[in-house]
């Protein structure tokens, strides 16, 4: 078979510190699958996939990254990818989407993967160890593998020995969606998993040596239980000090059962300058522990509350101050541009020229059809889901 033309199986998501990194598949879709806020595996049933299947993986990737090698030495370029090279590939329509995904994480250095889909711990770990250990025999420049894992698989099923197996076989971080503290959030929204199995989890993998990070969805308690929300779960991740707590900000889609509750009345979407406050608190409240805080990722507002605690916490609370001290003009200025891929910083706005531009298209775009702006803010927002 053409090189060119050879597959292997790529789940729906993956984390977006995670772009760059080699997508391997070890199981499929969600075993839980009913959380409110989600809709990415809707209607799939979890698998999880054998062994020998993940092997044949591992293998035809081994086979694509070997065929890119190969056609640089033709090129005379001695085995390295080059841009212009890496470029070529991409624009062709001649490579297959698995075999332009090998040539990017070889460009990027080939050392990161990230397994897929949920929950892949979910696995027998004996299993999923092997897969690892074959993972790592084949592609010997990996250097670091991660996945996604629940809480309640870890809490409940694993075994600190079974952790410490995948840690040894290779395994070197989880990537754990929290969410929110509050058992009543967590029931809420049917998460499927308590505050206290949360923690039990959470201790259990740093306890095991494996790097952890933790989700947090800003806006998840709504307008009614935000202050629940960023209190309950300041004090669980308190309580776990993980190594990274990521924010992501809550977006909530038609196809999502948390979409009933709002069409009812009966939850409350903050707007996103509400769940700066929040955010705040959450922060404020943060203490004796050395957790790196990433807002890595789009739906954010404000990417630039980014840093470790505790010698960062006065400086993060800062960047949240300067935001809600600007007027109104300008804070929808703000989030006009960084919704639209314009800012990525508060020290952006010091470009006039870009400043005056936005300012004047807001203006026509209201003078033309009132209320336009924050809806078009809302769509663009549906983009990044």
């Amino acid at each position: 078979m053409n090189s060119k033309s050879l597959r292997y199986e790529i789940g729906p998501i993956r984390p977006p510190n995670e772009a760059y990194s080699l997508l391997v598949r070890f199981t499929r879709n969600c075993p839980w699958n009913k959380c409110a806020f989600c809709h990415t595996y809707k209607g799939k049933r979890f698998e999880k996939r054998p062994l020998e299947e993940i092997k044949r993986d591992i293998d035809t990737i081994r086979a694509i990254y070997d065929d890119i090698i190969e056609t640089s030495w033709k090129l005379g370029l001695g085995g390295k990818i080059t841009e212009d090279f890496a470029e070529n590939i991409l624009s062709s329509v001649g490579y297959n989407d698995c075999y332009k995904s090998v040539l990017v994480w070889a460009y990027f250095g080939g050392k990161n993967v990230f397994i897929q889909d949920a929950n892949s711990p979910a696995m027998n770990p004996l299993v999923m160890a092997e897969a690892i250990k074959y993972l790592k025999e084949k592609l010997p420049t990996v250097e670091r593998i991660t996945s996604y894992a629940r809480s309640r698989t870890i809490a409940k099923r694993l075994r600190l020995e079974d952790l410490i197996r995948l840690r040894r076989a290779g395994l070197t971080r989880l990537h754990i969606g929290l969410e929110s503290g509050s058992n009543f959030i967590l029931k809420y929204v049917n998460k499927g998993v308590t505050k206290e199995e949360h923690i039990e989890a959470g201790k259990k993998v740093k306890e095991s040596g494996i790097e952890l990070s933790e989700y947090i969805v800003l806006g998840l308690g709504g307008r009614k239980w935000w202050q629940e929300h960023a209190m309950e779960t300041a004090d669980t991740l308190n309580k776990i000090d993980p190594d990274f707590i990521r924010f992501r900000t809550l977006k909530v889609l038609r196809d999502m059962p948390l979409y009933e509750k709002v069409e009812k009345g009966e939850f409350i979407i903050p707007h996103e300058e509400e769940i700066l406050i929040e955010e705040k608190m959450l922060i404020e409240n943060l203490s004796g522990i050395r957790s790196y805080i990433k807002s890595d990722h789009i739906l954010n507002l404000l990417e630039e509350v980014d840093g470790r605690l505790p010698e960062d916490k006065e400086k993060l609370i800062g960047i949240i101050d300067k935001y809600l001290f600007f007027d109104e003009e300008k804070r929808l200025i703000f989030r006009f541009g960084r919704r639209a891929g314009i800012y990525r910083s508060l020290d952006d706005l010091n470009d006039e020229l870009t400043y005056f531009r936005i300012k004047k298209e807001l203006r026509e775009m209201e003078s033309k059809e009132p209320g336009s702006v924050e809806k078009t803010l809302s769509l663009l927002l549906e983009n990044y889901i």
